[in-house]
């Protein structure tokens, strides 16, 4: 009976080789986004300010965010068809990274104050990372098992971590030394070296048994379908729930410690060391902690901690205690908490993710947690113009406190639905 379910289910425990190969393809893949992502959010604003460029106009640099926010409504397509016959997402994540390539290296080929030009191609290079991440999110979360979630995105973690380093701090050391066009040929060059990757990328498609029709009832994947299933609407809830108040702080957090008479040098150490840091050590610490509380769990833990942090900005700026030593610790501190709450986050989406549509169940989550992150950023200066840093940080925390109590409610929630579920899938059997 045992045997039977299993190939009904078609799961079959993977070698520990297959295991390796799909973390080695995992950190491949996000590391190919991380590069050209971390090199236009991150290196091209203070390039763009030495040429001469207005702030004004580079500010409008920030709507290059607007694919990654919106790329939900086009996530079905990507479910639905293949682009290249090499492989359903494969077929997809090879062409938009050679796009993404050539974009950059088109890059090189531009005055950085042309900034028309810059945009459409930033904006193009945009549109394809965005696609192929909705791919690559797909490709992982029908290729990782649930005791596997944890260690996947905490290479995810890992690469996004490393793409900081390289196209974000490497580039600018880069621009300094060898100038613009050598740069972006450069990184141009090493966005296209995790490909190398892409041969080992294993998909497990719903393929017809020779001589049968397809099955034509599989559902169509579209946004629709996501909203019908009360486990993923539960996600959702939590994930706009605990991300409700983050932006409010890290919008601000920076001007902040300059505020409180922070050097702009220790600013950056203290931002790239802690994201650095955070993306490699914390992805695996919430590997940890996911294996020993579990997913929930996990999630509230890393809330209360985040409280904490939250609420020593707001002591701090109450002027409860001076000094700048535990403020800048509370800054290092959150950092690595939200690169671990991430992996809890992306773990706890993949758990919920309809195998028929992976990609677009993923990514409404993902981008819900990003508009509701981004939403309290655009409201953080509003409010500390009008409250004081202290009532911003005070607010922050409350909110956070009370996405703990509510996240604890939701999470029990969706555990009575899936033993709901799964008992209804096993009397089907």
């Amino acid at each position: 009976m045992r045997v039977s379910r299993m190939k009904l289910e078609g799961s079959v425990p993977p070698d520990q080789a297959g295991r390796y190969r799909l973390f080695a393809t995992l950190a491949g893949l996000y590391l190919a986004q991380g590069i050209p992502t971390y090199l236009i959010a991150a290196a091209l604003p203070p390039v763009l300010r030495e040429a001469g460029v207005s702030r004004r106009t580079i500010g409008l640099f920030s709507l290059l965010m607007l694919p990654l926010v919106l790329k939900f409504l086009w996530a079905p397509l990507i479910d639905r068809h293949r682009l290249v016959n090499i492989g359903h997402r494969r077929g997809w994540v090879v062409p938009m990274q050679i796009v993404t390539a050539t974009g950059i290296a088109a890059l090189a080929f531009l005055e950085p104050t042309n900034v028309t030009a810059l945009f459409a191609i930033c904006l193009t290079m945009a549109v394809s990372m965005s696609t192929q991440d909705i791919a690559t999110d797909g490709y992982a979360t029908n290729s990782l098992n649930e005791a596997d979630r944890g260690i996947g995105n905490a290479f995810q973690g890992g690469a996004v971590a490393f793409g900081v380093l390289i196209g974000g701090t490497l580039s600018l050391v880069l621009f300094e030394s060898f100038g613009w066009r050598a740069t972006l040929l450069f990184v141009a060059a090493i966005s296209l070296l995790p490909l190398a990757v892409t041969p080992w990328m294993r998909e497990r498609e719903a393929t017809p048994t020779p001589g049968t029709e397809p099955d034509t009832h599989r559902p169509r994947p579209s946004i629709l379908s996501f909203f019908k299933r009360p486990e993923a609407l539960q996600i959702l809830a939590i994930a706009l729930v605990f991300r409700a108040s983050e932006g409010l702080v890290k919008a601000m957090e920076g001007a902040y410690l300059v505020d409180v008479g922070l050097p702009l040098s220790w600013i950056g150490y203290l931002s790239g060391g802690s994201a650095a840091t955070a993306g490699i050590i914390g992805s695996a610490v919430a590997v940890v902690l996911i294996r020993r509380l579990g997913t929930g769990r996990s999630l509230i833990v890393l809330g209360a901690l985040r409280t904490l942090c939250f609420a020593a900005f707001a002591l701090h700026a109450h002027e409860f205690f001076e000094g700048l030593t535990m403020i800048m610790s509370a800054a290092a501190f959150q950092t690595f908490i939200r690169y671990m709450e991430i992996v809890v986050l992306y773990a706890l989406f993949m758990s919920v993710a309809s195998s028929s549509q992976p990609g677009t169940d993923f990514t409404l989550l993902a981008c819900g947690q990003l508009i509701v992150y981004l939403v309290g950023s655009s409201l953080s200066g509003l409010i500390a113009d009008s409250f004081g840093y202290g009532g911003l940080f005070t607010l922050a925390s409350v909110l956070s406190a009370l996405a703990v109590i509510v996240t604890m409610r939701l999470i029990g929630g969706h555990s009575a639905i899936s033993r709901a579920r799964t008992a209804a899938e096993g009397g089907s059997l």
